[in-house]
């Protein structure tokens, strides 16, 4: 594509924005309209509101269709994040009306899809581009009203009236004001906090907020407050019921800036001239006029057209790059669950098929599966943790592809997320029907209710929450040396006898001698033996506890321990938290946990040796980490604990490393050098 080529947009979605765009795509210097994707392809006046365009039937239509080059989705908002991943892997540009996803974890895999295909992405915030937001920026930083204290934003309006057909009402459609207007000034108080501090956006520190949920359990009108660092605070508001002033104030500690109808610029979805007011504080007023006469649509499209010419998958600032659209997802999602709003479509019941649209697919090879002593089925190379995630539908985006890249081991504990990782694991099981194919991994007494008793009451209640009869490896998630190790393995072989518990048990956290003192015990008394361990383990010794009770396995001692007994281990902390990526190094003493837990001349030999075969496989230190764990000469499960799609692709990297006996010794301190 040359710098002078037309994109060749194709429209999915026919509604009124669309109409919109279509007007800034004839009036841009980058684009032309040629197709219309319209699951109703002969709804009459399709091919009169786009003259120019041939009217497809169908999305899929439009996605195939080689004499597309970009696409813009406008349909309501829960079919956005489907629609771009399935439009970036048609290998199509995307041009995406906001919200650009109904979550931030929605969003992000979006973005993963767009960075696998090579294509661009943006959301269609058209105010951004406008050259009204250039100039309030300028105005900003040139300190005309000194410096910002407080940002006032809202967008709202009233519709004729309750409306329950209509889409900002429908809960399955993602309805109400924080996601359909929301976005807008949320955006710009970052943007404005960003320009206050020299940046492009800001982050807030705080998040609070509140909203009225009408009949359909739709935000109907609601509130934000965001404190930034430095002091900015931000109110910001929006409403589907309620007509707001919608003026933009930004107020500094030498007067005030204005901007009424900020988010189209002064005028409508044709032309805004762009008007901003700055007030003094002795009340004198300027008002200074962009006078842009273009249509307020065309800015955005050649924007798109720019980054797409010039091979960037993201819009250049002051355009939604992704690190934005981010952040502002983030907030709205913060701001929804402050006022307790969850759409009825992202709950389990309702997303049955993967963030793509697509039904969960099994037989994926990236992930390769072993043979663990006491377990009846094989289980993947690694083990897959989650407890970042609060609601199913961003939970289950991750869930998803590890399983669809041929993960099955998943790792869950009683008091992860207050109980919430072992129910989105039960949700996700049921849902996508593939507990028979999944080992499944409890952890329970955790300190300080370490004790036989709870070991029983405890299950019962993951049980519940796991939707199933049974778990297939168990792990007291403590000890409590006071208590007979005896009486331990007794609680856990009842639940064997019981068929709760079918495969190994064991101890996460646990000495080698209350192990060792477990297993005679069990010998002796004819009960199941403790088969499996979950301690720490990495190329990186744990020099001190990171939580009280947490045991290390990584010593010489230990080392030998294992491999004598051949003792299955869950290794959690298995890239050492940290430590073989940037955030460590010999004069980085910034993160008091990296320091306190790791930082010795042993592990830092041991990290150089790391980064130096990395460099040599084309890999990250991390990855070379992760292979270590996997290679010992003892079955070595690594726990990992990706929070994106990126992240997990990242750490499967180190699945195809194979490190041999004098590789490991070599990194872990010996005399051998590694090939």
């Amino acid at each position: 594509m040359t710098a002078t080529t037309p994109i060749r947009w194709g429209i999915l979605g026919p509604g009124s924005i669309a109409q919109s765009f279509a007007g800034g795509v004839a009036d841009s210097r980058t684009g032309k309209l040629v197709a219309v994707g319209a699951r109703n392809p002969a709804k009459p006046g399709l091919a009169e509101s786009f003259p120019s365009a041939r009217i497809l039937d169908g999305y899929d239509a439009l996605l195939a269709d080689p004499e597309v080059d970009a696409v813009y989705i406008s349909i309501p908002h829960p079919g956005h994040a489907q629609w771009a991943i399935k439009a970036a892997e048609a290998g199509k540009h995307v041009l995406c009306e906001k919200p650009l996803a109904l979550t931030a974890f929605e969003a992000d895999a979006m973005m993963h899809a767009a960075r696998k295909a090579g294509t661009f992405l943006g959301e269609a915030f058209m105010y951004r581009l406008h050259p009204q937001t250039l100039k309030l920026v300028e105005l900003i930083r040139s300190g005309v009203i000194g410096e910002i204290r407080m940002i006032k934003s809202s967008f709202g309006f009233a519709m004729p009236g309750f409306m329950p057909q209509h889409r900002l009402y429908a809960n399955d459609l993602a309805g109400g004001g924080i996601l359909d207007v929301g976005g807008y000034p949320v955006s710009m108080v970052r943007l404005i906090a960003g320009a206050a501090a020299g940046k492009p956006f800001a982050e807030p520190d705080k998040v609070v907020g509140t909203a009225h949920l009408g009949q359909s359990g739709v935000d109907e009108w609601a509130s934000a407050l965001l404190h930034f660092p430095g002091g900015i605070v931000a109110e910001v508001s929006c409403s589907i019921s309620l007509n707001q002033d919608n003026v933009l104030r930004i107020l500094g500690t030498k007067g005030r800036i204005e901007v009424p109808d900020f988010w189209f610029a002064g005028g409508n979805r044709s032309v805004g001239l762009g008007q901003i007011d700055v007030i003094a504080s002795d009340g004198s007023r300027e008002t200074i006029s962009v006078n842009e006469k273009r249509h307020v649509y065309s800015f955005e499209v050649d924007a798109a057209g720019e980054a797409i010419r010039a091979g960037r998958q993201e819009f250049a600032w002051p355009g939604m790059a992704w690190a934005e659209s981010l952040g502002t997802l983030r907030v709205l999602d913060r701001w929804r669950a402050a006022a307790g709003l969850e759409y009825e479509i992202e709950n389990a019941q309702q997303r049955i098929n993967t963030i793509s649209g697509r039904p969960l697919r099994s037989g994926g090879t990236a992930i390769a599966k072993r043979k663990i002593p006491g377990l009846s089925k094989p289980a993947s190379v690694v083990a897959l943790g989650f407890e970042d995630f609060r609601t199913f539908s961003s939970g289950s985006i991750l869930l998803d592809a590890f399983f669809e890249g041929g993960g099955n081991l998943f790792d869950t504990g009683y008091v992860y997320g207050a109980g919430y990782t072992e129910k989105l694991l039960g949700e996700w099981l049921k849902n996508r029907g593939v507990r028979a194919q999944s080992v499944v991994i409890a952890k329970g007494a955790h300190s300080p209710l370490c004790y036989p008793d709870v070991i029983g009451k405890q299950l019962d209640q993951s049980l519940d929450r796991l939707q199933t009869d049974h778990v297939d490896v168990y792990f007291m998630h403590r000890d409590n040396p006071d208590v007979p190790v005896g009486e331990f393995v007794d609680a856990m072989d009842r639940e064997v006898k019981a068929g709760r518990i079918r495969g190994p048990f064991g101890g996460s956290n646990w000495t080698m001698e209350r192990m060792d003192e477990a297993i005679a015990y069990a010998e002796r008394t004819g009960k199941q033996k403790p088969g499996a361990l979950s301690n720490n383990f990495s190329l990186a010794e744990m020099l001190e506890p990171i939580w009280a009770g947490c045991v290390t396995s990584s010593t010489d001692v230990w080392k030998a321990w294992l491999t004598s007994r051949q003792m299955p281990n869950f290794a959690w902390s298995s890239q050492g938290r940290g430590f073989f990526t940037d955030r460590a190094g010999r004069d980085r003493l910034d993160n008091e946990e990296l320091v306190r837990v790791w930082y010795s001349e042993r592990n830092f030999g041991r990290r150089d040796r790391a980064i130096d075969l990395a460099a040599r496989l084309g890999k990250s230190p991390i990855h070379v980490a992760l292979a270590y764990v996997l290679a010992q000469p003892f079955p070595s499960i690594p726990l990992i604990g990706p929070r994106t799609l990126d992240e997990l692709d990242d750490s499967l990297r180190a699945l195809d490393i194979t490190l041999s006996q004098a590789d490991l010794e070599w990194l872990d301190g010996g005399s051998l050098r590694a090939a």
